[in-house]
């Protein structure tokens, strides 16, 4: 029999779902189903949902017709549910490990209607605050269950939905519903908590409540936060309908909704200043319908003299007293930042000369014609910018591009294309100046976004190893790294290119702000797709291969938690697996130029290595089997749709510490190998080219490479540099 249901609603939490998912389905516990709503979500969230129902099946996928919001989604949701228990997990939100056991040993001996849980407050910088229980409750209930009669306070923890397991046959017994529209926790939580015979409370953190840095409706500004009185209203009817049997929750209950009214209207990122009169009225109205003929228990200090105020319909004094709180708030703020401030200073002396003359070119037009490139921290001309610079000079030939380049690779640089060395004052005269700022990497923080400039984030690859925001999960991985600064830089993007959806599902989770994501296919990878015979024949001959030999490219990723670490290979063992036509290449990390470390191997008969190459995609297209871990490459090369052998020697210690996304050893796209020996027997016994890993490579290349079609760049130029709309997305 199934204990729990999970209704996961999903509606553009494309970023999250998989942590989710995988946070309900990871627990111990097995009786267990998950119900997952796709409330026609515009983003790839369905397509997730979809994904886990076909593996796991204990997961079902229901998709709606058209989207109706949170609360019916969840109905929908409690329709389809068996288990005994109903939990509502919100799809950007997770549960704590092996919390289920705990849960389910509690909902078994307790029965109760109501099991309320712990939960903390998971911010997108990597902290986290705990809940309000240990002020509700503190001397924990333990196993005992209650009225809420008997626990007034209870009505004090958080209303939501998320953080209380419900028996689905008391719900369905009164009727136990969501309403549409806005704060539609509250007309659900309060009633079931009135009704309820059985009400449980465990004190065990069960849920990380995560606070987006964007996309929340609480961090919304608009008219549709005054639903809040509409449900609050439903609350209060429902009480008029059961009558006196329930007069002595009305004082609570109706302290709690002055509470959340003055929650609402103090929060500046829900109400504009426009609309706070008008909000603050309809407090007023339902302060004198609703308060009890028995009065309510007033909060002390300043929080009474706010209900107060409420009552009496003093916003103007109510209004100044909030002015002069937050100018206080400013000044205490200013002041702790005073010291810091200092430091930095000292720092940007330093650089006062340039600094100032990029301040004084910021004082100039914008070039409407001008588009700055940069890739890989100025290390030259390369990747999905290049890709774009390229489209960019066919099909929007008066955009005038010019790159930034280290002195060091100035020498590199193509014949044609316009450049500048980093650190010189055209540097910095073309960054303050260009209308469009493209870079597979942010540019400094001493940039500004200038109004009626384009910033365009193009990345440079899809995602292994956890980034941004996620990165602060495993320190071993980000050591030094400025988060604060890091989310700095990105809210300077106005776009965001992925190659695949499941890029733009990471992205937005390890990168939260208000860019729009064009999911179009990687720029860079539109030369595999159009390269003929001929290009491939050429290169292999520059590299100095022909037609009969088998060219292996190995090509590992950098291990940031340990620094100079290198796989174990040994390159003449390998080749002396793969026989007499074998041949070699191999290629370091672009970061292990700056360490001075790498694969290095001595160039020799059969071996290269092409660390120092300009361009990864000439060897690619030269390459017929290629040899990575946990690198980005295995996606570009996926399109070629030729041999892939995942070589994870150290996955463990690599997921522990580095922290992944997904598990490569279990959706690899081809063969694996775990050790060097496994990696000889692989090109020994042919299962480089086996039955199996060519099916493994047709379901990554699915996953991964539907969009790369040769076009990509052209559908970024027709957007960014020309403007034209967006392909219309289909209607569900």
């Amino acid at each position: 029999m199934t204990l729990i249901s999970f209704v996961v609603p999903a509606y553009r939490v494309q970023g999250y779902l998989r942590e989710c998912l995988d946070s309900i389905l990871g627990q111990p516990e097995t009786g267990i189903e998950v119900i997952g709503v796709d409330d026609c979500s515009p983003d790839g969230s369905g397509e997730i949902l979809a994904e886990y129902a076909a593996r796991d099946p204990r997961t079902h996928a229901l998709r709606l017709p058209e989207n109706v919001g949170l609360g019916p989604a969840r109905n929908a949701g409690l329709d389809r549910a068996t288990g005994e228990y109903v939990w509502f997990v919100d799809g950007d939100d997770w549960l704590a490990p092996d919390c289920l056991t705990e849960v389910a040993e509690r909902l078994r001996a307790a029965r109760p209607d109501v099991l309320v849980v712990d939960h903390v407050r998971a911010w997108w910088s990597g902290s986290a605050t705990r809940s309000g229980m240990l002020d509700v409750f503190p001397e924990p209930p333990g196993a005992e269950t209650f009225r809420l009669r008997e626990r007034p306070e209870t009505v004090h923890l958080l209303h939501t939905a998320w953080n209380k397991v419900l028996r689905r046959g008391f719900l369905l017994d009164h009727g136990l519903r969501f309403a549409p529209g806005w704060y539609e926790d509250v007309s659900f939580t309060y009633p079931a908590l009135v009704l309820a015979e059985r009400i449980g409370v465990l004190d065990r953190v069960c849920v990380n409540y995560r606070q987006r840095r964007a996309g929340a409706i609480t961090r919304t500004r608009g008219d549709r936060h005054f639903e809040v009185f509409t449900q609050w209203h439903r609350v209060f009817q429902r009480l008029d309908e059961w009558g006196p049997a329930v007069d002595h929750v009305r004082p609570v209950l109706f302290e709690r909704m002055i509470w959340h009214y003055l929650t609402v209207l103090g929060n500046g990122e829900r109400i504009a200043p426009e609309l706070r009169p008008r909000f603050f009225a309809q407090i007023t109205a339902d302060h004198a319908r609703w308060r009890p003929p028995q009065g309510y228990p007033v909060p002390g200090g300043v929080e009474g003299l706010k209900h107060r105020l409420v009552a009496e319909g003093r916003w103007r004094t109510f209004s100044a007293l909030r002015t002069a709180y937050q100018a206080r708030e400013v000044a205490e703020r200013r002041a702790r930042r005073a010291a810091p401030v200092v430091r930095r200073s000292a720092r940007l002396a330093r650089n006062t000369a340039l600094r100032g003359y990029y301040q004084a070119e910021l004082r100039r037009p914008v070039d409407p014609t001008l588009a700055v490139y940069a890739a890989y921290w100025y290390r030259g001309y390369a990747c999905n910018p290049a890709a774009i610079h390229e489209a960019a000079r066919r099909l929007a030939p008066d955009v005038r591009g010019v790159w930034i380049v280290r002195r060091d690779r100035a020498s590199a640089m193509p014949d044609g294309v316009e450049y500048v060395v980093a650190g010189t004052p055209a540097e910095y005269r073309v960054l303050a100046r260009a209308r469009w700022l493209v870079n597979n990497v942010n540019f400094p923080d001493y940039v500004r976004k200038r109004p009626g400039t384009v910033h365009v984030q193009t990345h440079h690859g899809t995602p292994v190893k956890v980034m941004g925001l996620d990165q602060q999960r495993y320190p071993l991985g980000a050591v030094g790294m400025d988060f604060t600064g890091l989310l700095r830089r990105v809210d300077r993007w106005d776009y965001s290119i992925t190659s695949n959806s499941f890029s733009t599902q990471m992205w937005e989770r390890a990168y939260p702000a208000a860019y729009t994501t064009l999911e179009v296919g990687y720029p860079r990878n539109d030369r595999l797709v159009t390269a003929t015979a001929g290009d491939v024949l050429r290169i292999r001959a520059e590299l100095g291969f022909g037609i009969g030999e088998q060219v292996v490219l190995y090509a590992p990723t950098h291990r940031e938690h340990l620094p100079g670490f290198r796989p174990p290979f040994d390159p003449d063992r390998l080749l002396a697996a793969l026989g007499p036509t074998g041949r070699l290449l191999m290629r370091s990390h672009y970061f292990q130029d700056r360490e001075r470390r790498g694969l290095r191997a001595v160039t020799r008969e059969r071996v290269r290595d092409v660390s120092a190459h300009p361009r990864v995609e000439d060897l690619y297209l030269a390459a017929d089997v290629l040899v990575t871990d946990y690198s980005s490459a295995m996606f570009d090369y996926a399109v070629l749709d030729r041999p892939i052998v995942v070589y994870a020697p150290d996955w463990e210690a690599y997921r522990l510490a580095r922290g992944v996304y997904f598990d490569v050893t279990a959706e690899p796209p081809g063969a694996v190998a775990t050790d060097f020996t496994a990696l000889l027997d692989v090109f020994r016994s042919g299962a480089v080219r086996s039955p199996e890993a060519e099916e493994a490579r047709r379901r990554f290349r699915d996953r991964f490479c539907r969009l790369d079609d040769g076009n990509a760049a052209e559908r970024v130029v027709r957007r960014v540099f020309l403007g034209e709309p967006p392909e219309p997305v289909p209607a569900c």
